[in-house]
């Protein structure tokens, strides 16, 4: 998931002079994406003339292959199909970058019907965006012209209507006793398989949309009534619509893997409310299909069966009311932390849905639903003061002198409405103060809008964020030493008045920040001169750092891994080998030996870094699993690795296509609420015993992601496991900014911060 979101990098070279295409996959896109990127190049330069030679030239040599492309699209290429069409793009996007020149010039007349040519003639381009994500062209055009011209079309939510699936035929069984219906062959080997011996008595048993029925759905009078309504609706499109009963229908004739659409018949049943038919479809999915892989966003493996297994045991988990557990179940895949399908093996026990031992239904009502387990001997300690410990039972846990210590941390980035990094607007919060009254604005003198009316009334007092903050329980924050300085002096008073520690970070090449190298292509871990400003850089932070009070631990990286500005995807190897030596220079250097984490990306290359990074302490990662938590990421991390571990960036936005805002905001909650249980249920004791903490991702809406900073943007930027199954980067934070007009002073709570306010103030047996 999920994924590059932070929010204070300030490394743009300008606007979006950097937004390059993917590379082609013929001679005719590198050639066409070479004349995108000097064009961009060029206009950064404010080499206006040359830029417009540059893009001309890609124009006449390549409109007329765009214009024969962009005629056989009636909707965008589906993800990973976006290359298939680059000369479109690349055609599409020079037009972007000529009407840009033009609007630097002040040739405004000119520049609003260049923006118009891409609008008119290319409506599904897209270009990839170096935060990590396609942008569409066309959209980024029509909000030009809005900008310049001022007639904006008014975007609007509507609100839908929530329609649940319902059941012609829900079978006759729950949970399906499978062996009455085959045989269950090698269980716990890379042979595993399941032999189905009667199909009709399975099929009778499972019921409708499930594997192997695939006839009820015809009889199904909801389905017979919408079946010429079905050929003309894309399955994607409806999937995550609130229209489940429909979305139902078109998934059991989607021309998808089986697994893959086993598995989203099963979510659809979820939302729904089938439970039963949901768990039997997840299980399904493990019984039949559990090799099964799909691609996430971001062209990564995604393993089917292996959330299936956590879905169904978060789903027995949180109802009770069945009495059940799924007992057994496992599913490794050797090689599988690699891009590389081809390599990987599947050690299977699809495991059995047993009734629940009486034992285990006395602790149903307890938040991890199992009793601590003893811990035994200290075998290993790391650090000095901040100190991780490691127990015999192979759990580990953090000390703060001497105390138990979990991190409940936040990344923290208040930029205020209107500011950008893209245009070089964006200032340092740790100086702002806009009315030079002397206190910092945002830690200081923010204050909460309880009646969200966008004034600041007699009640609604000036508290201030770090105050914020700490009434929600937080005990740190995130930052890195990087594009801006800290300041240190606040930092010193958040820590002494409030006890609040940060987590301070070096962004280690990524973004190319601390490497000098040119985005394009971006940071070399096997460059020597590279790898020493980097190195100095980390130095840099050490040194200035290491005295102060209030730094927790130390963070190298952010999802390096998975590339844009950086080769660490390329590399991995060579990344690796470069965080422990920076790991290994910051332990030389500092006197309190606090412990190391690297800050990754899911668990992408975990076995690499599991053989090369020994001197550091703690695995961390951002992961964006969903409402169900991070499902394997624990027993995956202690089972390579050993070592303990943390999330550093989860989260979900607090806006979602067809639902209302109070809707969307309570979602954020339940997000942020089964994601910080199941860190709790992965401590020192429980689960996988490695969990140390979280860092929730982030405090404060930020207008400027989508490219409009002075607008709050609703476009679902990437899809994911989110409510309306995208990614609204500007609808992160626990608090808002209201409609802008008081930034960087005033907060919205949402629902999540009194989540937290609960679940961190709170006290775990």
């Amino acid at each position: 998931m999920m994924k590059n979101s932070i929010s204070y990098i300030v490394c743009r070279i300008s606007l979006i002079c950097v937004l390059v295409s993917f590379a082609a996959i013929n001679c005719f896109g590198q050639e066409s994406n070479d004349y995108v990127k000097k064009g961009w190049s060029l206009r950064g330069a404010k080499k206006y003339q040359e830029a417009y030679r540059m893009i001309e030239e890609c124009l006449e040599k390549y409109s007329a292959e765009a214009d024969k492309l962009a005629k056989k699209l009636i909707a965008f290429p589906p993800e990973g199909k976006e290359t298939d069409y680059q000369v479109m793009n690349d055609v599409a996007e020079s037009y972007f970058i000529k009407a840009e020149v033009l609007r630097d010039e002040g040739k405004i007349d000119e520049a609003v019907t260049t923006f118009q040519i891409v609008v008119d003639k290319y409506p599904f381009a897209q270009a990839f965006d170096p935060r990590g994500w396609f942008w569409k062209i066309a959209q980024a055009a029509a909000d030009a012209v809005c900008e310049i011209t001022g007639v904006c079309p008014e975007e609007e939510n509507i609100v839908e209507k929530e329609i649940p699936a319902v059941l012609y035929d829900q079978g006759c069984e729950f949970p399906v006793g499978y062996s009455k219906y085959g045989e269950f062959i090698d269980e716990g080997t890379k042979d595993y398989k399941f032999k189905v011996k009667d199909s009709i008595g399975l099929s009778k048993a499972v019921g409708e949309g499930i594997h192997p029925n695939t006839s009820s759905v015809k009889f199904d009078p909801g389905f017979i009534e919408t079946k010429k309504e079905l050929s003309t609706i894309d399955h994607w499109q409806i999937l995550n619509s609130r229209n489940s009963k429909l979305a139902f229908y078109k998934w059991t004739m989607a021309p998808e893997p089986p697994g893959v659409k086993q598995f989203h018949l099963a979510e659809i049943l979820e939302r729904s409310g089938l439970i039963k038919q949901a768990i039997k479809a997840y299980y399904s999915i493990l019984v039949h299909f559990p090799k099964s892989y799909g691609w996430t966003y971001w062209h990564t493996p995604w393993y089917v069966a292996k959330v299936a297994l956590y879905r169904i045991k978060y789903l027995l988990k949180h109802h009770p009311e069945l009495s059940l557990s799924l007992e057994g179940a496992d599913i490794k895949i050797l090689n599988g932390y690699d891009n590389d399908i081809r390599n990987d093996v599947f050690i299977v026990n699809p495991g059995r849905i047993e009734p629940l031992s009486f034992w285990k239904k006395t602790l149903l009502s307890s938040v991890c639903s199992e009793r601590k387990r003893d811990l035994g001997k200290i075998v290993d300690t790391r650090g000095g003061s901040v100190k991780l410990v490691k127990y015999a039972s192979g759990d580990w846990q953090m000390f703060l002198n001497d105390s138990p210590f979990m991190i409940k941390s936040i990344t923290y980035g208040p930029t205020r409405v209107g500011e950008s990094p893209d245009d070089g607007t964006m200032q340092n919060w740790g100086t702002q103060d806009l009315n030079n009254n002397q206190l910092i604005d945002a830690p200081f003198e923010a204050w909460v809008d309880k009646n969200q009316n966008n004034l600041k009334d007699d009640d609604e007092k000036t508290v201030g964020d770090f105050a914020l903050l700490k009434g929600m329980g937080a005990n740190s924050i995130r930052l890195y030493h990087q594009p801006s300085e800290l300041n240190k002096k606040i930092l010193r008073q958040m820590h002494g008045k409030y006890g609040i520690y940060i987590l301070l970070g070096d962004f280690l090449g990524k973004y190319t920040l601390g490497s000098g190298a040119d985005w394009d292509p971006g940071t070399d871990y096997d460059n020597p001169d590279q790898k020493q400003k980097m190195l100095a850089s980390v130095e840099k932070m050490v040194r200035e750092h290491q005295d102060e009070p209030y730094v927790l631990i130390w963070l190298l990286g952010n999802e390096n891994v998975y590339g844009l500005g950086c080769n660490a995807d390329k590399k991995p190897e060579s990344f690796f080998k470069f965080a422990n030596e920076a790991a290994l220079l910051i332990k030389s250097l500092d006197s309190k030996k606090r412990p190391v984490a690297i800050v990754s990306g899911d668990i992408l290359y975990l076995d690499i870094f599991a053989k090369n990074c020994p001197d550091i302490d703690i695995f961390g990662t951002n992961a964006y699993r969903g409402k169900y938590g991070f499902l394997d990421i624990w027993d995956e991390v202690r089972r390579v690795s050993g070592k303990a571990a943390m999330i550093t960036e989860y989260g979900t936005s607090s806006f979602s296509k067809g639902y209302s805002l109070k809707e969307s905001e309570l979602y954020q909650a339940t997000y942020h609420k089964a994601c910080w249980n199941d860190i709790i249920c992965n401590s020192a004791g429980f689960g996988a015993g490695n969990a140390v903490g979280g860092i929730a991702f982030e405090w404060l809406d930020e207008w400027w992601k989508a490219y409009k900073p002075n607008y709050h943007d609703r476009k679902g930027l990437f899809s994911g496991p989110f409510l309306d199954g995208y990614m609204h980067e500007e609808w992160l934070g626990l608090c808002g900014q209201g409609d802008g007009s008081q930034s960087p002073y005033l907060r919205h709570l949402k629902e999540a911060y009194f989540t937290y306010k609960e679940l961190w103030n709170k006290k775990y047996e």
